[in-house]
């Protein structure tokens, strides 16, 4: 049973069932009823898990819909552009995601079919051991355990264990316990329960132990350190950035410019210019300003309105009207930046 080494402690009733069997009972009552629980597509359940690498459940929804309305099969979205996936994607960030993602499209539909072993999906572009292992066993029934944030939050709980989760060694660890647990006849739907667990039950703060299906055999409730685990060191404190930028409009056109293509993020984008990008801008005033993160960097940008004298607009710039905006990619900051003027 995981956390207990032989005769640390006397049995009990619930050792009758087994930590997989009473995590899927607790599954099979009731869970969150996701899109992507609904089908055994591999296409579906890939995107979904390209998805919620950086994207909680919630706010994935209406992205992984909407993209399927617009790429219901691989080979749709093998054959669309890209500025088309990525107008899709807006919004979402980590865009490389994307265009990974179209690239895996274009190699499934080249090699006939959506790969079924565990090597094979993990050789497609953007995708690590966890979402291989995800697709594998949700969609094939393969067994393999997946090891994400929520999955290493319940391990490290249960076994009370206080490696460091960044520690490539603990993260093994952590593995080889996903591996040992995992039932082996329903693989995707005990991995799903673990994930579950930790979105639901077993959270970061103030974790829900007394409706938690397996806390009699949680070796961290029992101590008292549930919330103090799991335990990171050496975290990164974000860098803070300062950003103007400078919404002019004429009419109901809104001057854009677009990243170059070889930009290390976002390449390809269309955003706002910069205060100091347009040498003629007049009437300027302050809109308001937010706070926006990206990987290790908090920016704080500050949003101006202004104008520019006809024929004043520097290149690689293009007056766009809002509604052809879902149709070309944005940047996140554009976004927030336009419904910051909308909303005064």
């Amino acid at each position: 049973m995981p956390g207990w080494a032989t005769g640390e402690r006397q049995a009990t009733e619930d050792d009758d069932l087994s930590y997989a069997a009473r995590l899927l009972a607790w599954f099979d009552a009731g869970h969150r009823d996701l899109p992507w629980r609904r089908t055994r597509d591999p296409y579906r359940i890939w995107v979904s898990e390209i998805m919620l690498q950086q994207t909680r459940a919630a706010a994935a929804i209406p992205y992984y819909e909407e993209f399927l309305r617009r790429f219901p099969t691989v080979e749709a979205l093998a054959g669309a552009p890209e500025a088309e996936v990525l107008a899709a994607w807006s919004g979402l960030g980590y865009y490389s995601r994307a265009r990974n993602l179209r690239a895996g499209a274009a190699l499934v539909v080249e090699r006939g079919g959506f790969p079924s072993d565990l090597e094979a999906i993990r050789a497609l572009p953007g995708i690590g051991p966890y979402t291989a292992a995800a697709v594998a066993s949700i969609a094939f029934g393969l067994p393999h355990a997946v090891l994400d944030g929520n999955v290493i939050r319940v391990i490290s709980r249960v076994s009370n264990d206080p490696g460091d989760i960044r520690a490539p060694a603990t993260r093994k660890r952590f593995q080889a316990a996903a591996d040992e647990w995992l039932h082996r006849v329903r693989p995707g739907a005990f991995n799903q329960a673990m994930m579950e667990l930790g979105a639901t039950v077993c959270l970061p703060r103030a974790p829900l132990c007394l409706v938690c299906p397996v806390n009699s055999t949680c070796e961290a409730r029992m101590a008292g350190t549930q919330n103090q685990l799991p335990v990171k060191l050496g975290k990164v404190k974000p860098e803070a950035v300062e950003s103007r930028v400078v919404i002019v409009r004429r009419g109901q056109w809104i001057f854009l410019r677009q990243r170059d293509a070889d930009a290390r993020r976002m390449a390809g984008f269309w955003e706002l210019p910069g205060l100091e990008d347009i040498p003629a801008l007049i009437d300027t005033s302050v809109v308001g300003n937010f706070q926006h993160t990206i990987v290790n960097q908090c920016y704080s940008v500050t949003v101006y309105r202004g104008a520019m004298p006809r024929g004043s607009a520097p290149a690689g710039g293009k007056w766009m009207k809002p509604e052809l905006f879902t149709d070309v990619p944005i940047t996140t900051v554009t976004r927030k930046a336009l419904e910051l003027l909308r909303k005064r």
